[in-house]
């Protein structure tokens, strides 16, 4: 085995660095997974010994290959958990225990308009205790509300109403708790009144008041939707696109264009190379003197650096940059640009800096897309297929658009596993959109833009302008029509972390080797999608808080449909319960099903599962009911769900999920068919941002315990007609 294993690495050099930067995300990604502080110890030690004990044993063997590539990927997932682990204790910031009404005091650190949303965002410094750590805020307000002045620098002073950070809705939903642990931020919430002036920011102008501006005199220039698409291509200020448009984008598979990252970066970079190098051959002294690809490389290095920092800095956009950097290096040295060890050197910059993005989806599908690319195109068939020939110009146009196509299949198909974990939605037409689209924003869009702000110097822009319109015009058509046709997106359940390791894996295994050996990787994607295909969506979900309840039913000649305890007032409730439950569309309320009972006080629901009734019993109000009448409707009830701690008399049959319960587990997902119960709390972990209770329940309920497979006993009798 040893030899076997020692042949394959001494024949593959150059494959295998990209995998020292995969065990880095592995250490990394360990940290995130394992539960707390002893188990993290336990595996930075385990990678410790076996890291030293590969390069103490077998000095002078036969497997040198073997025993160094032992010893550096242990060595490099334990450098991941200690990266990950310094930064969490340097930068996290509890948040606030609980809701309070507290007057702020500080300068402002960030501020961002929102304006399709009519919010502007502030982000401030203060103390919330007289003698407590300086703690960053941040506060809604409206425009009503606004001052302009109010820029970061500034010294506000507010009244607001403060929230801790919200932990995920459900399980697999958006996590923002960890989100605003590695920001800084410690609560969030609205301003009460008008902000007051304390002290005006300095002179000078920060890059944020820059940002603004361009984006500002973009919008100026251009109304409507496109002029807010290229204030967002220009500036990287998204807050003024319209939720319509950002839904259509997305639905269509074009919302990569939307956030500055590689195709941004790279026109950018790639007009400034082509740009100088052509203008610089034009006079004979220098192109003579001078080797132009340096020139031009660091020309283009300076300007894609220079639209990060304006657009930003956000995490893509810096992946971008970097792997620009390289390019242009590998450019400028005479290598091959398009290299997976490129993308492995821009991979670890960005998770040595930011090492919790690599949980998040901006960082999976922008690399993940890269890898798919150097990795298609380096493939023997991709190869072959674009080999010189001798052939007509049409001939040649048309295999390369048709590799252009297959790209985006790839492309595609990568991240269709991404997608369905964070999202719960997987598109199919996005391929054969981007065909269009890419080089429509790249070679046509872009480039004037960057024309008519340099014309705008002299008051001549205008007609350029409108051309930018015509192109954005185009491409929010083909946004729409894209999205409006049947099948656009299909929404699945989500898959757990397991399920989607398997996949991730399995593709790596596919993209970083050569030869027939990388198609091993086939195996765990193709039994991951059997998992998926086969999952089933929750029959009921419930927030951490117990307000929101979701109970999916089948409805005649509608197929699936959600029904919602309570009409939630923002669009984010609605549409985290629907992608849990892996629908689209929109919800019903519980009063309106066939079979539902409602009062005021509680909502009584049978629905039948695995040829089972069952009863759910959900409270919706706030006054107190006898508990003789709760312990009798309890006692009818497989499930009870309340947002309120509730009696011991209150007894149903499987599960009791009231607030002494939601407070261990959080959100509940749970399967009447296979009696599989997942919460929140499972997925957390000993980690800072989450709040687990410290002080037991008084009243000895018994609690859902927070780990996977939790079965509830099945019903002793047949619930009452």
């Amino acid at each position: 085995m040893q030899r076997t294993i020692e042949k394959f690495l001494a024949g593959r050099d150059l494959e295998r660095g990209p995998w020292l930067v995969v065990a880095f995300g592995l250490g990394i990604a360990a940290w995130l997974l394992l539960p707390g502080r002893v188990h993290w110890l336990a595996f930075g030690t385990l990678c410790a010994a076996a890291g030293t004990g590969a390069l103490a044993l077998d000095r002078e063997g036969e497997y040198q290959r073997l025993r160094l590539a032992v010893a550096s990927l242990c060595l490099m997932g334990l450098f991941g958990l200690a990266v990950v682990w310094s930064k969490s204790a340097l930068v996290g910031a509890p948040g606030i225990a609980h809701p309070t009404l507290v007057e702020v005091l500080g300068p402002v650190i960030d501020r961002q308009d929102r304006g399709a949303e009519d919010t502007i965002r502030l982000v401030v410094a203060t103390r919330l205790e007289p003698a407590g750590p300086v703690r960053r805020v941040r506060v809604n307000l409206t425009s009503a509300q606004d001052d302009p002045a109010l820029v970061e620098g500034a010294q506000v002073r507010l009244r607001a109403r403060l929230m801790p950070p919200a932990p995920p809705m459900l399980p697999g939903s958006y996590d923002f708790a960890r989100a605003a642990w590695f920001q800084g931020l410690s609560a969030t919430g609205r301003v009460l009144g008008r902000p007051v002036l304390v002290a005006p920011a300095p002179g000078g102008g920060s890059l944020g008041q820059m940002r603004r501006a361009l984006a500002d005199h973009v919008r100026a220039r251009l109304a409507g939707s496109p002029g807010a698409i290229a204030a967002a291509f220009a500036s990287g200020d998204r807050g003024a696109i319209a939720q319509a448009d950002e839904d259509a984008m997305r639905d269509a598979g074009l919302s990569h264009l939307l956030s500055i990252s590689g195709l941004h970066v790279s026109a950018v970079v790639a007009a400034v190379y082509v740009l100088v190098i052509r203008l610089l051959a034009l006079v004979p002294p220098i192109a003579l003197r001078v080797r132009l690809p340096l020139v031009a490389a660091a020309a283009g290095a300076l300007a894609g650096i220079g639209y990060t920092i304006l657009t930003g800095s956000e995490v893509p956009t810096v992946r971008s940059c970097v792997g620009a950097v390289l390019v242009l290096g590998a450019l400028a040295l005479g290598r091959d640009p398009l290299s997976l060890r490129m993308a492995a050197v821009a991979a670890f910059f960005v998770l040595l800096f930011w090492p919790e993005s690599l949980w998040g989806p901006s960082f999976q599908m922008s690399f993940a897309s890269v890898i798919a690319i150097i990795a298609f195109h380096n493939a023997a068939p991709a190869r072959r297929f674009l080999a010189p020939r001798d052939e007509g110009t049409v001939t040649r146009l048309l295999r390369h658009l048709a590799l252009l196509l297959a790209t985006g299949v790839v492309i595609e198909l990568v991240l269709m596993p991404i997608a369905v974990f964070h999202f719960h939605r997987a598109g199919l037409y996005g391929a054969a959109v981007n065909v269009v689209a890419i080089p429509l924003t790249t070679f046509v869009t872009m480039p004037l833009i960057a024309l008519a702000l340099v014309l705008d110097l002299a008051g001549w822009g205008g007609p350029v302008w409108l051309a930018v319109g015509k192109s954005l015009d185009l491409l929010l058509w083909m946004a729409h029509v894209t999205a409006a046709q049947p099948g656009a997106v299909t929404m699945l359940p989500g898959m757990t972390r397991a399920t989607f390791g398997l996949f991730l894996g399995g593709l790596l295994w596919l993209a970083l080797w050569s030869g027939r050996v990388r198609l091993a990787g086939v195996v765990p994607i193709a039994w991951a999608s059997a998992i998926v295909l086969l999952s089933r969506a929750p029959d009921v979900l419930v927030s951490g808080d117990g307000r929101q309840v979701g109970v999916a039913m089948e409805s005649e000649g509608n197929g699936a449909v959600l029904l919602v305890l309570r009409e939630g007032r923002s669009d984010f409730t609605r549409d985290t319960l629907l992608e849990a439950a892996g629908q689209a569309g929109d919800v019903t309320p519980i009063d309106a099903a066939p079979g539902a009972r409602c009062n005021p006080d509680f909502c009584r629901l049978e629905l039948r599962r695995a040829r089972r009734p069952y009863v759910l019993l959900m409270s919706r109000g706030r006054d107190l009911v006898p508990i003789p009448d709760l312990a009798r409707a309890c006692a009818t009830a497989d499930i009870v769900i309340a947002d309120r701690r509730l009696p011991r008399a209150c007894q149903p049959r499987l599960l009791k999920a009231d607030r002494a319960l939601l407070r261990r587990t959080g959100g509940l997902a749970i399967d009447l068919t296979t009696g599989d119960v997942r919460t929140v709390a499972e997925t957390q972990g000993r980690h800072g941002w989450y709040p687990w209770p410290t002080i037991p329940d008084a009243d000895g309920t018994k609690a859902v315990q927070p780990q996977r497979g939790v079965h509830s006993p099945q019903p002793k009798a047949p619930p009452p007609q």
